[in-house]
């Protein structure tokens, strides 16, 4: 990171900051996609598989809450919110 910061490819204000269970979240935080994905296996190309999984990870976020706008466990906003994207008439 120091020889980084020296050849000018990172800049000087960026910090290294180290979580020994920085991981452990994240995973955490995708056990819920883990279990839809296995399920779903068996997908003819890798751009199918993407695009499922980008679903399945946008949908995830939506329901928990991570939507500005759109409170956690409010099924109306959600399908409004679902409705205002796709623009589809809820």
């Amino acid at each position: 990171m120091a020889a980084l910061q020296e050849d000018k490819r990172l800049p000087q204000s960026t910090k290294l900051r180290q979580h020994k269970y920085l991981n452990n979240v994240i995973e955490q935080d995708h056990r819920f996609l883990q279990r839809l994905i296995k399920s779903g296996l068996g997908f003819k190309s890798f751009n199918t598989a993407r695009r499922t999984i980008k679903g399945y990870e946008a949908m995830n976020i939506l329901r928990k809450g991570q939507v500005i706008g759109v409170s956690k466990g409010d099924v109306l906003a959600q399908l409004n919110f679902m409705a205002q994207i796709f623009e589809v008439t809820a």
